[in-house]
C-alpha cells in the first residue's frame, strides 16, 4: 500500500506554478511578436507595383509611386538591347538596379523600350533630372533618375 500526504507548503507551491503559467501563456497570446508591424507601420510600407506598365498613364503613375512627378509626355522612348556580355560601366548601372530589387542579368540579349521623362518635383538639384524607366513586356526591369549637369547624379527610383 502506498500513502502519500501534501502538506500545506507543497500546495501554495503548485499554485505558484500553475499562476505563472496562465500568466506566461495570457503574456504570449496579447503582447504582439517582436518585429510584427504595427498599423502605423503597415501604412508606411507601400508596395512598388512593377507589372501592368501599358500605358503612358501607367508609366507616370509608377513614377508617382516613389514621389516623383513628371512633366507630360515622355522627353524620349528608344528601343534598347541589354547586352550579352556587362562592361564595367553597365556592370556598375546594374548594381544600381540590383539595390532597388531588380535585376538587369535576366534580360541580356533583349530588346526593351526605355522612357525618359523629365522630373519637375527633384529637390536640391540645379539643372533639369530624367528618370528613365526600362520596360519589357509591360513590366518596369529597370531605371534610374539622373541629372543632365556635367556633375550631376544618377541613382534609384527612390531618392
Amino acid at each position: 500500500m502506498f500513502i502519500y500526504s501534501l502538506r500545506a507548503s507543497t500546495l501554495k507551491f503548485f499554485a505558484v506554478i500553475c499562476v505563472a503559467l496562465v500568466t506566461l501563456i495570457t503574456l504570449i497570446a496579447f503582447i504582439p511578436a517582436y518585429g510584427e508591424s504595427t498599423p502605423a507601420a503597415k501604412e508606411e510600407e507601400v508596395e512598388i507595383v512593377y507589372d501592368g506598365v501599358k500605358t503612358e498613364a501607367d508609366r507616370v503613375a509608377f513614377l508617382r509611386q516613389f514621389g516623383w512627378e513628371v512633366t507630360g509626355d515622355p522627353v524620349e522612348v528608344a528601343e534598347v538591347t541589354i547586352p550579352a556580355e556587362f562592361d564595367k560601366v553597365f556592370t556598375g548601372y546594374n548594381e544600381i538596379q540590383k539595390r532597388q530589387g531588380l535585376d538587369l542579368s535576366d534580360y541580356k540579349k533583349k530588346k526593351v523600350t526605355r522612357y525618359t521623362y523629365e522630373i519637375k518635383n527633384y529637390e536640391g538639384a540645379e539643372g533639369t533630372v530624367y528618370a528613365n524607366l526600362l520596360v519589357y513586356r509591360n513590366r518596369v526591369i529597370g531605371g534610374d533618375l539622373c541629372s543632365a549637369d556635367t556633375t550631376g547624379f544618377i541613382h534609384g527610383f527612390e531618392k
